[in-house]
């Protein structure tokens, strides 16, 4: 894999993870399949060689051991799946309902008291799918427990049990009840904490789609006001140069060192309106470039020293081996913008400390200003939440958060213990680097 394309493969959008309530939902109806099959035949055993009760026992193992064929496919099925669809669930449930009547029609039919467990069915028929679904099963498990009450072969009775129907009816009634209640309790507890994830995942995206319609319009903003700006910064600059050539410029070095002045602050306006177009992918013939950790985070603090020369600045690089990283200028801006906020609160020195672990590239950025409030850290990241006490401001810290956010990565703010913020950037490798092994594999 050439270079280029390693970049362009690891500046690839971030995707969001699938949904993955309705997978959660299916593994529990696995479980509860196998508890079912459990279940079925310690009855069969039970009722046949405890109770004397002659069961057909053939038929019964055979419609049970479709099941454990039917739920060890679909066990094997789940695992490399990351979504399941409603119609899938549905199929499943209607599975179970038949594999229940097949079990009551070779034990009794209507008369069997786990009939009831067709309730079990219906309810999470409800829970899990949409409403035509959930009346489709409430419709099948209702035929089929119709038709149990007129088809159906019946219980072969010892004569010692055949005068004591209704007591071993109240009793299997009583153990259908507490099985159904036991396991309401147990999966739809879980089903419930399924649907709420999914629920609140979903309250996510909505809340990240809102957030980056807003930096959208924001980067459109920006973007347009840099074009705006290139042409009367151009012509600024020519007037400039025009000026340091005129003798009554040039014999006067005071004059010629103001006139320097402000070429150098033109060619830094420029600078950022070139930066501002890079970054929206307005730039042409530009691409981010290949560096090493040190380089890079060493040049944007002489660049910030430069445009804040009374601010002291200290870089601190932990004893780590660093890869090569792609030196995209959104970094650039993200680190160049804490280290802006840093100063607009008051610090008298801040520190850019880098890091890393198996996993991501850390940087942070310390100061010793007024710090966060805890309301700030309660919306870090927030658009328009702000430590300055101005309104308008906290746009900053929003776009750092949510740049560092699309590379995969997450920020997280602090206070120090002797006052002072602290603002922890945490960019995973597979993203901001180039594959380590790379140099491994070309020097074999």
């Amino acid at each position: 894999m050439s270079e280029t394309q390693a970049v362009r493969r690891r500046w690839l959008p971030s995707q969001w993870p699938a949904d993955a309530a309705g997978r959660k939902n299916m593994a529990l109806l696995i479980q509860l399949r196998w508890i079912a099959i459990a279940g079925q035949l310690v009855t069969i055993l039970i009722v046949q060689f405890l109770m004397g009760v002659r069961l057909p026992l053939a038929p019964m193992l055979l419609v049970a051991a479709v099941a454990v064929l039917v739920n060890a496919a679909s066990f094997a099925a789940l695992r490399p799946r990351t979504d399941i669809t409603r119609a899938e669930l549905s199929v499943s449930l209607l599975f179970d309902v038949l594999l229940l009547t097949a079990q009551l029609y070779l034990s009794g039919g209507a008369t069997n008291p786990f009939v009831s467990l067709y309730l079990l069915q219906v309810a999470l028929g409800v829970l899990l799918l949409d409403r035509a679904s959930a009346w489709g099963i409430t419709a099948v498990s209702a035929l089929c427990a119709g038709l149990l009450a007129l088809d159906y072969r019946p219980l072969d009775l010892s004569d010692r049990l055949a005068g004591r129907l209704f007591d071993l009816h109240i009793i299997g009634t009583w153990i259908c009840f507490t099985m159904i209640a036991v396991l309401l309790v147990l999966f739809i507890t879980r089903i419930n904490r399924n649907l709420q994830a999914r629920e609140a995942y979903l309250a996510s995206m909505r809340q990240h789609a809102a957030e980056e319609e807003h930096i959208v319009r924001m980067g459109l903003l920006a973007s347009g006001a840099a074009h705006e700006l290139g042409t009367p910064l151009a012509q600024l600059a020519v007037v400039l140069g025009d000026w340091r050539r005129m003798p009554e410029i040039t014999e006067h070095p005071a004059l010629v060192e103001e006139v320097g002045e402000m070429q150098s602050a033109v060619l830094r306006c420029k600078a950022i309106v070139t930066g501002i177009l890079l970054s929206s992918g307005e730039a042409r013939g530009e691409a981010p470039a290949v560096t090493n950790v040190r380089d890079f985070i060493e040049g944007i603090a002489a660049e910030w020293r430069r445009a804040n020369p009374g601010m002291p600045l200290r870089c601190d690089f932990g004893p780590h081996d660093y890869p090569r990283i792609i030196a995209d200028p959104v970094i650039r801006q993200a680190v160049g913008n804490l280290l802006d906020n840093a100063r607009e609160a008051g610090a008298t020195y801040i520190d850019l400390l880098v890091g890393r672990n198996s996993a991501s590239l850390n940087i942070a950025v310390r100061d010793n200003g007024s710090g966060f409030s805890q309301a700030m850290l309660e919306d870090f990241g927030k658009p328009y939440r702000s430590s300055k006490g101005k309104e308008g401001h906290g746009l900053g810290l929003f776009l750092v958060v949510n740049v560092v956010r699309k590379l995969g990565g997450s920020v997280s703010a602090s206070n120090g213990a002797d006052g002072g913020a602290l603002i922890l950037l945490r960019l995973p490798l597979d993203t901001v680097a180039l594959e380590e092994e790379s140099d491994s594999e070309d020097d074999s």
